[in-house]
């Protein structure tokens, strides 16, 4: 299996050894492991791509890349550029630092880098490890992702269904903030919404008075309800949520036709 891994944390992050790690055991002794990920931190850039500006190139090792674009952007390089004659049969992307679960799932470029991927139509998965009181003094953080990574990614691929769609589907893993011993299993899920909580913007003064504003995350332990993703990783479990880049709200069309369509 040839395997393209990405990130948003940046080429050199911590998760992105992780998820090295897991794409190696995944792809086998014959198989190749690809890495083209961001030159600098890209986290809460989404699916954005630098559709105006170039993008230097570099390459660090041998199947090893960086470039200066978003996580999506580091996609259509390793298509486009890296690999344009061997594409990847897989793309992963993370391991974020932090989860991609809930209204998070919005500003991820964790995720932005999975989508581009199923757009072109490769399959494709991201990847995310919770953080929380239960492991964020572990010497590895990651550990459950760096444990259970690989046996979810085998159980995704096994039971993926064919799939021709114009947006085909990709999905989102989110590991939960234990330890690895203490990983439940896995739970199927959609998205969640915390609710009481969000993104926002908070201003401080520079000490040269200059005022700025910082974008402050909302609390991350909140629960969003049974059978979504939070409250499964909360829970003790990796959660799975199976993903399109199709927007449309199918459920209202319909009523929305019939009330307005001439």
């Amino acid at each position: 299996m040839r395997i393209l891994i990405t990130n948003d944390d940046g080429i050199n992050a911590p998760g992105l050894r992780v998820l090295h790690g897991i794409a190696t055991e995944l792809a086998g002794p014959k198989g190749e492991v690809w890495s083209v990920a961001p030159a600098f931190e890209q986290s809460g850039v989404a699916h954005s791509i630098s559709y105006t500006n170039p993008m230097a190139m570099a390459k660090l090792g041998e199947r090893n890349y960086t470039t200066e674009g978003s996580p999506a952007d580091c996609v259509l390089a390793a298509l486009y550029d890296v690999m344009p004659n061997n594409w990847p049969d897989l793309v992963l992307s993370g391991v974020n630092r932090g989860n991609n679960a809930a209204e998070n799932t919005l500003y991820s470029g964790t995720i932005g880098g999975a989508m581009e991927a199923a757009l072109q139509g490769i399959p494709a998965i991201a990847l995310s490890q919770y953080f929380g009181s239960a492991n964020a003094t572990l010497a590895n953080p990651f550990e459950a992702a760096a444990s259970h990574g690989a046996d979810t990614i085998r159980a995704i691929l096994k039971a993926a269904p064919k799939d021709t769609a114009d947006y085909r589907l990709f999905y989102n893993v989110n590991f939960p903030p234990f330890a690895a011993a203490d990983v439940k299993g896995i739970r199927t899920t959609v998205q969640g919404f915390r609710k009481g909580t969000s993104f926002s913007a908070e201003p401080h003064l520079s000490p040269s008075g200059r005022r700025f504003l910082w974008i402050k995350g909302g609390d991350q332990q909140v629960e969003t309800g049974e059978g979504t993703d939070a409250s499964a990783n909360l829970a003790g479990y990796t959660s799975v949520t199976p993903m399109r880049a199709d927007l449309t709200a199918h459920n209202v069309l319909q009523d929305l036709k019939d009330a307005i369509d001439t």
